[in-house]
């Protein structure tokens, strides 16, 4: 077994999607760390949940899972804008890893040209599970409780995350 992982995400918010592929990545790493990308934005309708927030649904869903939590880092690291320095910022935030779990292409190209062995994620019901999608249901009025983990959506509504995302809307078209 891969001693140690690594899984990038932005997770605005957590679903139950990101759940899924967590345990299954355990099933193959003794460890992993998450990354919570783009830890520096919030607020705004692509990520309209704080990095602390991030890191709180993902605490909680874990819990929730009854995942056990000595085998998980959870790492807010934020955007490096030049594609040649990003790997080397993450590492400087991140414990040391062995893989990469990751399906977008950017990623991938740039954790294998790092040196990484870099390894697919397994997608659950990607056309369900999608944080845009929910992020839209939101917005819509529509359900979207179902599609995360029972905890995040307690948290969401705790914060009053579909409230703020939609007066968020509001302030990006005045």
């Amino acid at each position: 077994m891969v001693k140690r992982g690594l899984y990038v995400g932005r997770f605005q918010p957590f679903h139950l999607g990101h759940l899924g592929a967590v345990k299954s990545i355990l099933e193959d790493v003794e460890e992993l760390v998450i990354v919570i990308g783009s830890a520096q934005y919030s607020h705004n309708i692509d990520n309209p949940f704080t990095a602390g927030e991030r890191l709180v649904m993902i605490r909680k869903a874990l819990e929730e899972a009854r995942i056990d939590r000595s085998r998980v880092w959870i790492v807010p690291v934020p955007d490096v804008h030049l594609h040649m320095l990003w790997v080397s910022a993450l590492e400087g935030y991140t414990p040391r890893f062995d893989v990469v779990f990751s399906n977008e292409p950017l990623t991938r190209r740039l954790f294998t040209e790092a040196g990484y062995k870099v390894k697919p994620v397994r997608f659950f019901s990607r056309k369900v599970y999608a944080s845009t999608l929910i992020r839209e249901k939101m917005l819509k009025g529509e359900s979207w409780e179902k599609l995360v983990p029972k905890s995040v959506a307690e948290f969401i509504k705790e914060i009053d995350g579909v409230s703020r995302l939609r007066d968020l809307t509001k302030s990006d078209k005045m």
